[in-house]
């Protein structure tokens, strides 16, 4: 009885670790029974480990002495993630060495009975019990224990993002890089920060309450008092699988019908209440079409698609709220096009325009047309909830907007002469090759001021740099940004 994946991944990590410190000789895997479990070994006729050390090779980054090895030796986090999955599976780990003469790496698995296998469900027959993904974040700072948590989540379907600690959690926040359905966090954390301040911090910056289940291996009344006054679920270190993945499908259904249910209030009410913006999605490819749809309707938002901008003109009505996500090129009218048209006949509707990857004439033009912000291909969950986020709160709040500008404005202020010249250059697509023939200057010197524009704007992208350098001043024309 046993997750068949995080299995195979303890496996697979035995038998690299056989295969770094086996310089000759074989290496064997096999498997025996024994009462009522099965014995998973591997052999290897490596250095083998003394026998003071056999405990500490499980240790994170714990170094054996190699000299064959030179500066490569060191276990890493192979087996540190080894001995932490077998806890979290009720596995049992074990080694037997000789230095010199090799190693026998075990992991004890409990014998299941045998089931038959379940019939096949059509997609239209399954309940609203079916397995649930989302979007996890783990800030965790053991990295085996970070490590180990992500492999469980992202074999469970979920898509996984990781921080050592809760500063570096509230960065991807703030860069709006992250919109979690959940957070997993452990109460004990470095930098000053602990679980609790670090969910406060996220609610507060992403202006939504974000469901959080804390680890801990404190279970004091008052810290235990602490987290469900905060409203939030516990587990206690060392976490079993079972327990962690039963929690998160628990979590996610009820999200999910409750999505479901507020959507169908709103339908319900029709127009005697306010009514959630609705998405308007335009693209010619109608895999890309059905797909935004499905994600979007899954996070509880109401959807209308079209194949074209012709058809997104024909059936759109002044007055409704929305966003409009519509994709850059397209037959016929384009989507630069598109945006023009409604900017003409003075329609703010705010609109995301979905680019080609790396294609930033576009990005700047969709931008300079009034689009509120760009997603390029391929297109992941998070990056668009963040997107649709930034559209909407681009246009219902003005004052807010203004401090925006003015913070990013003040953001290019420390920027040389050349570090600007360049910014533009590479803003209008240029690439540094070409900047430098231009400027009379070698392409390393171009790089150079390039990385030096991005680490004084605090831009992790390119794509970054285009919303700031747009943002400090929209609309005016990119030979003239900041």
């Amino acid at each position: 009885r046993s997750d068949p994946r995080l299995l195979e991944q303890m496996i697979r990590n035995l038998l690299s670790n056989a295969v770094k410190y086996t310089n000759e000789g074989k290496i064997l895997l096999g498997c025996r029974r024994r009462s009522d479990k099965l014995r998973i070994e591997v052999w290897d006729t490596g250095i083998g480990v003394p026998a003071e050390q056999l405990q500490a090779i499980f240790e994170e980054f714990h170094q054996v002495d190699n000299p064959a090895r030179e500066r490569t030796k060191g276990l890493g986090l192979g087996l540190a993630i080894v001995e932490r999955v077998a806890d979290l599976l009720g596995h049992t780990v074990d080694v037997r060495s000789r230095p010199g003469k090799g190693s026998v790496f075990a992991i004890e698995v409990p014998l299941g009975e045998h089931v038959a296998p379940s019939p096949r469900l059509d997609r239209g027959e399954v309940s609203e019990s079916a397995h649930q993904t989302g979007a996890i974040l783990v800030v965790e700072d053991d990295p085996s224990v970070r490590e180990m948590l992500a492999l469980l989540l992202e074999e469970e379907g979920h898509r996984t993002t990781t921080a050592e600690d809760g500063r570096r959690a509230l960065e991807l926040a703030a860069r709006r890089a992250i919109r979690p359905d959940l957070v997993i966090v452990d109460y004990n954390l470095p930098k000053g920060l602990n679980g609790l301040q670090v969910v406060a911090g996220l609610r507060q910056t992403l202006d939504y309450e974000i469901p959080a289940v804390i680890l801990t291996g404190d279970i004091s009344t008052d810290t235990l008092r602490e987290i469900a006054h905060g409203g939030h679920l516990h587990l206690n270190k060392p976490v079993k699988a079972k327990e962690l993945t039963d929690l998160i499908q628990s979590h996610l259904a009820e999200t999910r019908l409750s999505a479901q249910a507020n959507t169908r209030k709103l339908v319900e009410a029709g127009g005697d209440g306010p009514r959630a913006p609705i998405m308007f999605v335009v693209d010619d490819d109608g895999a890309v079409r059905e797909a935004m749809r499905d994600l979007l309707q899954e996070d509880g938002r109401t959807v209308e698609i079209y194949a074209s901008s012709e058809a997104f003109l024909a059936a759109y009505r002044p007055g409704r709220e929305g966003c409009l996500l519509v994709d850059a090129q397209m037959p016929g009218m384009g989507g630069l096009a598109l945006l023009r048209r409604l900017h003409s006949e003075g329609t703010r509707l705010p609109a995301i325009m979905i680019t080609g990857q790396g294609d930033v004439p576009m990005a700047v033009e969709a931008m300079k047309a009034g689009a509120a912000d760009f997603i390029e291909k391929p297109i992941g969950r998070d990056e668009l909830f963040a997107s649709i986020e930034r559209a909407l709160e681009h246009t219902r709040d003005s004052a807010k907007l203004a401090v925006r500008q003015e913070a990013a404005a003040t953001r290019f202020a420390g920027l040389t002469g050349r570090q600007r010249e360049i910014m533009e250059l590479v803003l209008a697509g240029h690439p540094n090759k070409n900047i430098a023939a231009d400027l009379g200057i070698s392409q390393r010197t171009v790089e150079n001021h390039r990385a030096a524009v991005m680490k004084k704007t605090g831009s992790h992208t390119l794509s970054a740099l285009i919303r700031l350098a747009l943002a400090a001043n929209p609309g005016t024309p990119s030979h003239s940004l900041p």
